[in-house]
């Protein structure tokens, strides 16, 4: 049998793409996601699309809101899973752990937003649980933000941390080139 993995789509919602999210990197990132979905689809590969809905009122998270909902190129179809989060990890109270392991889905590949958030953190997660993960570099993006020197740091130096924070130790790092080859 054919050994599938599970593409993890991360907070690609509307809210993600307004300006007022901040600097940012990687603005191929959705085209490279679509990439991925498209290539899943035709496999007939299990999709996760992970939604954050945030607790905060006033948030574009926060529900009902139109930055809580899917951008539209990247919609979930209803044969997918859509696994909803209030913290950055998607494996806290959502039962994805569950649905992955009732599937036999050892493999996770990730990709979406933001790689110093929520992708790191459910990466970390997804490691630290014994699944075989890959994180793809130009699939995420993350923005810009100081550090804890106060030192302002682009968005490509936040994501080049937060990659190498995971290398190895939690997930392998890939292109969607890479990614749609070994397909």
């Amino acid at each position: 049998m054919e050994q599938r993995e599970a593409l993890i789509i991360i907070d690609m919602q509307r809210g993600m793409g307004e300006s007022t999210a901040g600097e940012r990197n990687n603005p191929e990132a959705e085209r490279n996601i679509q990439a991925l979905l498209s290539a899943w689809r035709q496999k007939g590969w299990p999709v996760v699309h992970v939604r954050h809905i945030s607790r905060t009122p006033g948030s574009p998270f926060w529900p009902g809101q139109s930055g809580a909902e899917f951008q539209p190129e990247l919609a979930p179809l209803a044969s997918e899973h859509v696994v909803e989060k209030h913290v950055p990890d998607a494996f806290i109270h959502s039962g994805l752990e569950r649905w992955l392991h009732v599937r036999d889905l050892r493999r996770l590949v990730v990709v979406g937003v933001s790689t110093s958030n929520s992708v790191e953190s459910t990466v970390r997660t997804a490691g630290n649980l014994g699944f075989e993960v890959s994180v793809v570099s130009d699939a995420t993006f993350t923005f810009a933000k100081q550090d804890h020197a106060g030192v302002p740091r682009s968005a490509e130096e936040v994501h080049a941390m937060s990659l190498a924070n995971l290398h190895g130790e939690y997930a392998e790092i890939a292109s969607t080139s890479d990614m749609l080859k070994h397909l």
